[in-house]
């Protein structure tokens, strides 16, 4: 099993950045796939970007290519949610996702075994 833990949210302006950190318990996060998914009030979760286990290939949303990207410290046992030119339609809560079968990043909830509480970005007009 592991734990996920997510910081690094909080409020920010249109154009603005935050990075997001996701930090796993365990010895063996270099074989877990990753992903972070977000969910707006009201609306599903989804979403939002994925890093395979070495950290080789990242796949991301078509809402979010070119403004966020996902990292992973496997030394650290963290992944990392770079978002640039925020907008408010960014705003929700960001979770951090984490599953050992799937071979490459799914974008389906129900791919991932595990979940952080979750994190809340609010992206200001």
């Amino acid at each position: 099993q592991v734990q996920l833990v997510e910081s690094g949210g909080g409020l920010v302006q249109t154009g603005g950045s935050l990075r997001l950190s996701c930090a796993a318990s365990g010895r063996t996060f270099n074989s877990y796939t990753m992903a972070w998914f977000r969910q707006a009030p009201g609306k599903e979760r989804e979403f939002v970007a994925g890093i395979s286990r070495s950290g080789r290939n990242t796949y991301y949303a078509d809402s979010v290519k070119g403004r966020f990207t996902i990292s992973r410290d496997n030394g650290k046992n963290t992944v990392y949610l770079q978002m640039n030119s925020l907008k408010p339609e960014d705003t929700a809560v960001y979770y951090c996702a984490a599953d050992s079968q799937l071979v490459r990043p799914g974008i389906r909830e129900y791919d991932y075994d595990y979940w952080g509480q979750g994190t809340q970005v609010t992206v200001s007009s």
